[in-house]
């Protein structure tokens, strides 16, 4: 379980920090400054990942979706820990405490990220 949990938050901060850096990079040899405007208030994350999806899927690659795209990894991060907890609870220790337990989480991390 320790294992499984490690790699999910590793993978997702290393990729996060990846993409922002690499967008911030593209930026500033681009623009010729570090500065970025960028202001996600008073959106959830459903609305902000949907905008940036319909990009890439548009193939409109550009150094504000990569930053974005970093923020919505590192957003998913821990709703994906908590998704990956209730799996191996559930199938692999047959712990249906900890299973509800988590279950409840994630519904909290669901509303809080995708609905509010």
């Amino acid at each position: 379980m320790e294992t499984l949990v490690g790699h999910v938050l590793l993978i997702g901060v290393l990729l996060s920090i990846t993409l922002i850096i690499a967008g911030l990079i593209w930026h500033g040899v681009t623009a010729h400054q570090l500065g970025f405007e960028f202001e996600i208030a008073g959106t959830n994350l459903f609305r902000f990942a949907l905008a940036d999806l319909g990009q890439l899927a548009a193939h409109m690659v550009s150094p504000r979706l990569l930053i974005s795209l970093g923020i919505i990894v590192l957003l998913l991060t821990p709703y994906v820990r908590v998704l990956a907890s209730m799996i191996y609870f559930a199938l692999v220790e047959h712990n249906w405490k900890y299973t509800l337990f988590t279950a409840f989480v994630l519904s909290v991390l669901t509303y809080s990220l995708f609905l509010r």
